[in-house]
């Protein structure tokens, strides 16, 4: 790409842009870069054999993305994939933050409270996989460009299938059709990277599968995907089954709701978790690797028996991804303590290798607590509550997915909802101020065009002993990359908010 050609081109509003548009549709479905329809699009019952798929929603065009941020945020995963797999170890250092956000976040209590039950018991698995995934946004302070961390995710890392499915898509039409247009970009103009991550999310559930070893009770083993009712987005899962059922690794799905129906556990002091082919229940598998694509959230556990259906992965000798304790070290909160001060000191007890952690440490943005009793949480109360200064900044609760946070005029709102001694539940992130980019997003085949923020996430795995702390495997994975409208708060791709991109190296 040029630095003075204008990217991305302009098109004409008529047959051009009909050409390229009708060419992402055709190419989408035809490679797997489609969702399920929400029912609002089809009406209700309008597919009860669920035969229907729609294009997910892409941009025309790979977005630009300066290279140093791109390979730094790739360079230091292995780094971040180090440092959560040791936070998940420390269980008194996890405990005493759910302490802080327990009595104003009831499912961050349940979720520890059942590992207290299952480490009463007994767990009888070490190791733990996690397939984690660290996003940034490209912060502007002048002209000098450097990445900043949103979140780390560490339970249903997703759009690792159909992010490298755009990646296909953009090199195709780099190849095919931006040559052709009337402002035509030449076939080797764009840098566009490769994009391993769904092979390479699936290596890690592999390296896990193959740590965990043959059965002893002389069942075939398996990888088993514990996934959401109704699930709109199963062709990005699908694309990870399909790489690992390449490798000759039975690989089945079975929804959260129906765990306790379909599984058993062996007797003590063993554990195996069971898992019994529904269509033929005398057919038993030993479930190896458990990978939740579902369980992130409350909607999850309407029952009882919800909790249950965790309990029975979390006791049994199935290698899970994650952990409870894992997915406790998502926590915002976690993100918090590491950022704020003595932030510095507090990733050096988990990275004590300076070089890693001051890389580390140049990601973090300002994040602060809203408890009363600590300096920084009072200043944060102050801004929170300021009409003027909580403009600059996001709210956030304990959770994954999208749609959860509170922005700018919103936060003072929201506070009046809660009571005072339950704000120390959310964040005080300051918002990052990314570069402006244009692009058009093709969403239920309309076009938007305009101004665009993006999003990098980059995945990584990772397997370790819990109790060794040995760390068995540890890879970077791959790349995301989510644009929105810049008008747009959100980034949620599976929420509604986002859109698949991929990188143009600039």
């Amino acid at each position: 790409m040029t630095s003075n050609a204008p990217y991305p081109p302009a098109l004409d509003a008529g047959l051009e842009t009909e050409r390229l548009s009708q060419t992402i549709k055709d190419w989408s479905i035809a490679n797997g870069l489609a969702v399920r329809p929400p029912p609002a699009l089809v009406g209700q019952n309008q597919d009860p054999e669920g035969i229907l798929a729609i294009n997910a929603p892409v941009t025309l065009f790979p977005s630009p993305f300066p290279k140093s941020c791109f390979e730094e945020a790739k360079a230091i995963q292995t780094n971040y994939n180090e440092l959560y797999a040791r936070i998940s170890q420390d269980e008194e250092f996890l405990g005493r933050l759910v302490q802080e956000v327990a009595g104003g976040d009831d499912f961050i209590a349940k979720l520890w409270e059942i590992h207290l039950k299952v480490k009463e018991e007994g767990y009888v698995q070490n190791l733990s996989l996690g397939l984690f995934r660290s996003d940034y946004m490209v912060h502007q302070d002048g002209d000098h460009l450097q990445i900043k961390q949103v979140e780390f995710n560490t339970i249903a890392s997703s759009f690792g299938g159909l992010s490298a499915q755009t990646s296909l898509l953009h090199q195709h039409l780099s190849k095919t059709e931006y040559p052709l247009l009337t402002t035509p970009i030449p076939p080797n103009a764009l840098n566009l990277p490769p994009n391993t991550s769904a092979h390479s999310l699936a290596a890690g559930l592999r390296a896990a599968y193959e740590a965990y070893g043959p059965s002893i009770l002389n069942h075939p083993t398996c990888i088993l995907f514990i996934v959401q009712e109704g699930e709109r987005n199963i062709f990005d899962q699908r694309h990870l089954e399909y790489s690992l059922q390449q490798s000759s690794i039975p690989v089945f799905r079975l929804p959260f709701s129906q765990l306790l129906t379909h599984t058993t556990l062996s007797p003590p002091p063993l554990r195996q978790l069971l898992y019994h082919l529904p269509h033929n229940p005398s057919q038993i598998f030993e479930v190896a690797v458990t990978y939740l694509r579902a369980g992130y959230g409350p909607n999850d556990y309407p029952t009882p028996t919800s909790w249950l259906a965790r309990r029975r992965i979390e006791t049994s000798n199935t290698i899970p991804c994650p952990t409870i304790l894992t997915q406790l070290a998502g926590m915002k909160k976690v993100q918090q303590v590491l950022a704020t001060p003595p932030g510095p000191s507090t990733l050096a007890k988990f990275i004590p290798d300076e070089e890693k952690s001051s890389a580390l440490w140049r990601t973090f943005t300002n994040i602060y607590p809203l408890d009363s009793s600590s300096p920084a949480g009072r200043e944060a109360r102050r801004l929170a509550t300021d009409p003027k200064e909580c403009l600059k900044y996001v709210m956030k609760p304990q959770r994954e997915g999208g749609g959860n946070n509170f922005y700018k005029g919103a936060i003072p709102e929201q506070l009046k909802k809660v009571p005072e001694e339950h704000w120390n539940s959310f964040i005080l992130m300051e918002l990052i101020t990314p570069p402006a980019v244009q692009n058009t997003i093709l969403r239920q085949g309309k076009l938007e065009q305009g101004g665009v923020i993006c999003e990098l996430g980059v995945y990584g795995t990772c397997l370790w002993d819990q109790k060794t702390g040995q760390v068995k495997h540890n890879e970077e994975a791959g790349y995301l990359l989510r644009t929105k409208g810049d008008q747009s708060e959100e980034g949620g791709v599976a929420a509604g908010f986002g859109c698949m991109d991929s990188v143009a190296l600039v």
